[in-house]
């Protein structure tokens, strides 16, 4: 791949992935799913995390000056 950690159009990814794209080890993204602050997407057996809320949790937790 080019380097990207996702596919342009992936419209969910595995708990490994969502921990890289931010920057958390499995267990950490784990807990912070069951404190609600990342949602998941539970299918069958399998957790899912839909990018657009990764990229929600991203914008919510920055901090900093508002400009």
């Amino acid at each position: 791949g080019g380097g990207a950690v996702t596919e342009p159009d992936q419209l969910l990814v595995d708990q490994p992935t969502a921990a890289r794209m931010l920057s958390l080890s499995v267990g950490g993204l784990r807990k912070l799913t069951a404190r609600g602050v990342v949602p998941a997407c539970k299918l069958g057996r399998s957790v899912r995390y839909d990018v657009a809320d990764l990229r929600r949790v991203i914008e919510r937790n920055k901090t900093g000056a508002k400009a």
